[in-house]
């Protein structure tokens, strides 16, 4: 269709290089080294009776997170998608808030909520909150409390792609309530479903709230194996049943949908507000859930704030790691969505079977642990040369970002690609317009907010990035979670709680600017 077919191979497959190069060569690496490594530390893994420990906590972690996230998310989702509800786009960004936030963060402030003394510590002379706070307990408590917001979302796509005719036929016979149960919901089980897996994979994953809750999980012992014993084969062998686990998993998870996820398909029928009639118990719900998983952790975080002698000293000892994160923040944003654009235009126009297929790998990538990235990222590139040159700089920071985050952010492009019309291409190509002219004038000013929206989840995302930048980090550099993380056990809570808060602040306001932006776009 295009006579300047050269350029658009060469940019899609610069694109492809770099997304190659940055997360899948590392995660290969891994697994060939792991694979191919001294057969008497492949048996020590085998035979260690630890592995029984890690598997029981890491599996006893994501299950009851997914479950925990799931009955939070489901009914969230139904409200926002069966209930007529006020400002209902800034209602929805203040429910998925809780899941851009660092769950360290979060974990921070329930450790800081265990740590206080009530009437009941009092009473029985034991801190029953600090008891229960370090645990597996504490850590499903917390990873629920961030990762609700994926089973919300899916909950409230799935139920919009149903066909409003069937709920409103079932309503003439039977009573809302009854409908949502034998009818809506089994609808729209394949897509919870498939949230509830990759919740479960994103808790399995996690490696700061088990660090900082005390759980041994693999993620921990990844990271101890290789930081702290600094025995690079026992780490690499310990991360195979995690990144397989994990892997199964997702693609799983991808397949169940059903459909491509960058399509965006809603019902052609009527989407009948089934539930309007429980708009008042919705509304208390959806409160008490933002007071509890946003206000709650941020009014904890600020009451230890407060007691710091000096903000300003506080922000001033670590102002270094706060420039580092803000610049290599935006800079990672950047480049994965200079990548990102291209990934998800080429993901929309190929083929269906090819783009299923790319899915699931997207997802799988996304899915992996980051202490696994890490020690990828360092198996590939710390060696002598010019790849050695690299591992001295901060560039293994953007090549940590690309890593982890180009996968999911090449999925928002696409799903903002697929309302863009071939046929608005072929108009073009047909008036003699090059695919660049074409892309530059028609396809990317379609997708601004999709490609805006990538940019700003990635910032996010990286922002709040502990594992493998801890892991990457060159000598003597830090970020803001490097040194939040670093300074817990040997440093005043006002301290670490001011540190927080500022993550968090930064965190909030490109998403506040985005939302006003989303929601004006919305009003016209």
């Amino acid at each position: 269709m295009w006579r300047a077919q050269p350029v658009r191979t060469a940019v899609i497959g610069t694109a492809l290089v770099v997304f190659l190069v940055s997360a899948v060569v590392p995660v290969v690496y891994l697994l060939v080294t792991a694979l191919t490594g001294p057969a008497p530390a492949y048996k020590t893994v085998l035979l260690d009776v630890r592995q029984l420990g890690l598997l029981y906590n890491t599996t006893l972690l994501g299950v009851g997170a997914a479950v925990f996230a799931t009955a939070i998310g489901v009914p969230l989702g139904i409200a926002l998608a069966r209930v007529s509800l006020h400002r209902k786009s800034l209602v929805r960004l203040a429910l998925s808030a809780p899941a851009l936030l660092p769950p360290y963060v979060v974990g921070l402030a329930w450790v800081y909520l265990g740590s206080s003394r009530g009437i009941v510590s009092a009473l029985t002379g034991r801190n029953v909150l600090s008891d229960w706070t370090y645990g597996p307990s504490g850590a499903i408590l917390v990873l629920g409390l961030v990762f609700y917001p994926l089973s919300m979302l899916s909950t409230e796509v799935a139920m919009r792609r149903i066909d409003g005719r069937l709920e409103e036929a079932a309503l003439t016979v039977a009573p809302p309530s009854r409908v949502l149960w034998r009818v809506t919901l089994p609808l729209a089980a394949p897509g919870i479903l498939a949230a509830a897996l990759v919740i479960f994979v994103l808790a399995v994953s996690e490696f700061g709230v088990p660090g900082l809750l005390r759980v041994r999980v693999y993620t921990t012992e990844v990271f101890t194996a290789f930081a702290s014993l600094f025995d690079f084969a026992r780490a690499t062998l310990l991360a195979l049943p995690l990144l397989a686990l994990s892997s199964v998993v997702a693609g799983i998870a991808v397949l169940l949908v059903g459909e491509p996820l960058a399509t965006m398909r809603r019902s052609t029928g009527a989407v009948p507000l089934v539930f309007d009639a429980w708009r008042r118990i919705a509304r208390i719900v959806l409160v008490a859930v933002v007071v509890v998983a946003l206000g709650l952790p941020i009014a904890i975080l600020l009451r230890e704030a407060l007691g710091a002698r000096s903000v300003s000293a506080v922000v001033g000892g670590s102002g270094r790691a706060i420039l580092n994160s803000l610049v290599l923040s935006s800079a990672g944003a950047t480049v994965v969505v200079a990548a990102c654009i291209w990934l998800g235009y080429a993901r929309v126009r190929a083929g269906r079977r090819l783009g299923q297929v790319a899915d699931v790998i997207l997802v799988v990538l996304f899915a992996v642990p980051s202490t696994i990235v890490g020690i990828g990222l360092i198996g590939v590139w710390n060696r002598p040369g010019l790849l050695g040159a690299v591992y001295a700089t901060d560039a293994m920071f953007l090549l940590a970002y690309l890593a982890r985050f180009l996968p999911i952010a090449t999925l928002i492009v696409a799903a903002g690609t697929r309302h863009v019309p071939l046929s608005h291409e072929e108009a073009a190509a047909v008036s003699g317009a090059g695919w660049p002219r074409t892309m530059a004038r028609i396809v990317l000013p379609q997708i601004r907010l999709g490609i805006a929206a990538a940019w700003v989840i990635t910032f996010v995302l990286a922002f709040g990035e502990l594992g493998v930048s801890i892991l990457v980090a060159p000598p003597g550099e830090s970020t803001l979670p490097i040194r939040i993380y670093t300074i817990i056990a040997n440093t005043p809570p006002s301290t670490v709680a001011s540190l927080a808060l500022l993550q968090g602040l930064v965190i909030v306001a490109p998403l506040t600017v985005f939302a006003a932006a989303a929601s004006r776009r919305e009003g016209r």
